[in-house]
């Protein structure tokens, strides 16, 4: 390995370490407000309705924005500012910031005009049955409806601190954004019911923007009052967008059926496969997004460089960190699930039927937790290559898969007596599984490998360590059996966390020797 590819390994790694904590900071901020929700609401019909409601703005805002935006003009926008032309980088954001708020005002406008029909035909149809369920539904659509606005411009604003390394401010936002909804909570609930709830989407989401507008400032860069449309980086931001953005959309789809699906079924159906994956998403934010994001510029220097081989190294790396983190906690979900979801929202509406709801999704979202990490740093090495089209087509094929398994699972799982809830989770792991297993294939033969040796040693250690807290924590389950959850799931995370670290330490697995090392470099001025 060369000096300049351990330097940048370094320099992925102290991104990466400043992103975790930031993402770790967000997810107990989500967490809390996760826990308040729940308490005030549980699994009720109301929130049934405000969280199909809210499926529209972040379908508009992934569509238009979010990953489809920042996988397209991040590489654009960091090629040009690692070739020193800072000017034309400048303008280039200028466009597309403009032509994105047009594109989403004109979005939210037509969807809060057809808000009705959204719900009745396409987002809830099961929500028919009941007129004010359904009619509570279009209200709070259309109030959240602008926050798309406001997400996709702070998303922009998120990729241009990314592209200059500035990584901890833009992974705080999502705490901004739930801070705005405790808010709405504790102090507009009281009076306006779920309907503070909605409002409280709205302040978190100018928080969200208001948060990186001080950093964005310090970066002294120039607005222009463009479209640019002539320009051939906003065309090309177009053109390795619109495969993302057709991505996006069968991802999106599958969202939409899934609500269409489970608003038909049980009544807090839709709120445990919406809570149940974003407890699944608690982990995987932290062990992947914080590595992809912090990986995406540097991959992207390191393609505009044509230095592949460094990619190379630098990706295989990540992989490898990414797995050893993945699988325990994958593991540890499954096992882990009732009580851990007891113990974090089972308070005042919050029962324990819908816990039984919320781990029963949990369960199978939790067995995909893997796949979801590896294709978060495939798909972002794809993009710092320039390459949205791959990744958008495999997606979209395991997506596609993911809409029939879905309507064959749910169905199935109804027929056998189980939850049918349960089916479209289990859906979504299977083909997240298949997508990432499909982008591991095409990255392997576009680099002419994925260094699979020490990927394969690096996953073979974190599989006999699992293994080991496998056994820790079911002996656990059983030596506690019905005791209160805060000690079952507390006590359950403690045993397995600490049997997994043994085991990887007498491994000798180098990422954790490495981090033990700095960690006594950092301690070791502390006792001289």
């Amino acid at each position: 390995m060369t000096l300049n590819q351990d330097s940048a390994n370094r320099q992925i790694a102290r991104s990466a370490g400043k992103v975790m904590i930031a993402l770790l900071l967000s997810n107990l901020t989500n967490l809390a407000s996760l826990v308040i929700n729940a308490t005030t609401f549980g699994t009720s019909p109301e929130m049934d309705a405000f969280l199909a409601a809210n499926r529209v703005s972040e379908t508009l805002f992934n569509l238009m924005a979010g990953g489809a935006l920042g996988s397209a003009f991040i590489p654009t926008f960091t090629g040009l500012l690692t070739k020193g032309q800072r000017s034309p980088a400048w303008k280039l954001a200028s466009a597309i910031a403009n032509l994105l708020l047009i594109i989403l005002i004109a979005a939210a406008v037509l969807a809060a005009i057809f808000a009705q029909p959204l719900v009745h035909y396409l987002l809830a149809p099961g929500f028919a049955t009941d007129p004010a369920q359904e009619a509570l539904t279009v209200n709070l659509m259309r109030i959240m409806l602008p926050s798309a606005v406001i997400f996709g411009v702070s998303g922009l604003v998120m990729g241009i601190l990314n592209s200059h390394q500035k990584f901890f401010i833009p992974a705080l936002t999502p705490a901004m954004y739930r801070l705005g909804m405790i808010f709405g909570v504790l102090f507009l609930t009281p009076r306006m019911g779920i309907y503070g709830l909605a409002w409280g989407v709205m302040i978190g989401a100018c928080l969200h923007l208001l948060l990186q507008v001080p950093s964005l400032v310090g970066l002294k860069g120039s607005y222009i009052p463009t479209l640019g449309l002539k320009m051939a980086d906003v065309r090309l931001v177009g053109l390795l967008m619109a495969p993302r953005v057709f991505g996006a959309a069968v991802v999106q789809l599958n969202f939409w059926v899934n609500t269409n699906l489970a608003s038909r079924m049980a009544e807090g159906s839709v709120t445990a496969i919406t809570w149940a994956f974003t407890l699944m998403l608690l982990p995987q934010a932290i062990i992947a997004q914080s590595v992809a994001t912090a990986a995406l510029p540097t991959l992207s220097g390191q393609y505009a460089l044509g230095k592949l081989g460094e990619l190379r190294a630098s990706l295989a790396a990540s992989l490898r960190g990414i797995l050893l983190l993945a699988i325990p906690a994958s593991l540890g979900l499954v096992l882990l699930r009732q009580p851990i979801t007891a113990l974090l929202l089972q308070y005042g509406r919050f029962t324990a039927a819908s816990t039984r709801l919320i781990s029963w999704a949990l369960l199978w979202y939790a067995a995909g937790l893997v796949g979801h990490c590896v294709v978060e740093i495939l798909a972002r090495a794809f993009y710092s290559m320039q390459d949205t089209k791959t990744p958008v087509l495999v997606g979209a094929a395991a997506m596609g898969l993911n809409v029939a398994l879905s309507l064959l699972l749910s169905s199935w799982f109804a027929r056998i007596g189980w939850m049918p809830h349960g089916g479209l989770a289990l859906a979504n792991s299977i083909a997240t599984g298949l997508e990432a297993a499909g982008l591991w294939v095409l990255m392997r033969r576009r680099l002419g490998g994925l260094e699979g040796g020490r990927v394969l040693r690096g996953t073979v250690q974190a599989v006999l360590a699992t293994v080991a807290m496998v056994l820790a924590v079911l002996g656990w389950l059983g030596l506690m059996g019905q005791r209160q959850a805060w000690l079952v799931g507390g006590g359950g995370v403690l045993v397995g966390g600490a049997v997994y670290g043994l085991v990887v330490l007498g491994l000798k697995v180098p990422e954790v020797q490495s981090l033990v090392s700095m960690i006594r470099r950092r301690l070791r001025p502390a006792y001289k």
